[in-house]
């Protein structure tokens, strides 16, 4: 009988239609459920300008930390499943108008680089809209090639980034 193994895991979720703050929580308890996986920690809830075409609404913000004994690539597929369960609908323009958004952006120490892959997220040393409430939940947390939650923050300017009351 082998023991399994729990990865902590950081996924940001993130909205811009539909009641961006509901998504949000239906998106967290959407995350709760997933198989061998539990949902330990959720972030303050952010919203900012849209990093796409700016023609579309503010983004709404958050990061849920889990553990997990899916592999990262099931714990991604499980993420896409979600996506469509939850709304989200093909094709999307790069950067636009969202239901919702899940992206995996740590999984354990690992350092993952396949064609569906990344890990860390390519994104998560510059986008304040992931740093910020990633630093919420896991400010000492050590990200492969990258230093520490509260290193990365510190370099990411806050821009127009706040928090929802």
């Amino acid at each position: 009988m082998s023991v399994a193994t729990w990865t902590p895991a950081y996924v940001g979720i993130g909205s811009n239609l539909e009641e961006p703050r509901q998504q949000i929580a239906r998106g967290l308890a959407a995350l709760a459920a997933l198989p061998d996986t539990r949902l330990l920690a959720s972030s303050r809830v952010y919203i900012s300008s849209p990093l796409g075409p700016q023609d579309q609404p503010a983004f709404v913000n958050a990061v849920a930390g889990l553990l997990t004994q899916l592999d990262a690539h099931a714990l991604l597929s499980n993420l896409k499943r979600l996506e469509r369960e939850l709304g989200r609908q093909e094709p999307v323009v790069r950067w636009g108008p969202r239901v919702i958004d899940f992206d995996l952006l740590v999984f354990g120490g690992q350092q993952i680089d396949t064609e569906q892959l990344k890990v860390p997220h390519q994104g998560l040393g510059v986008r304040n809209f992931a740093i910020y409430p990633l630093h919420d939940i896991a400010p000492s947390l050590h990200v492969p090639g990258l230093g520490s939650v509260a290193h990365i923050k510190a370099k990411v300017e806050r821009g127009d980034l706040s928090e929802l009351a």
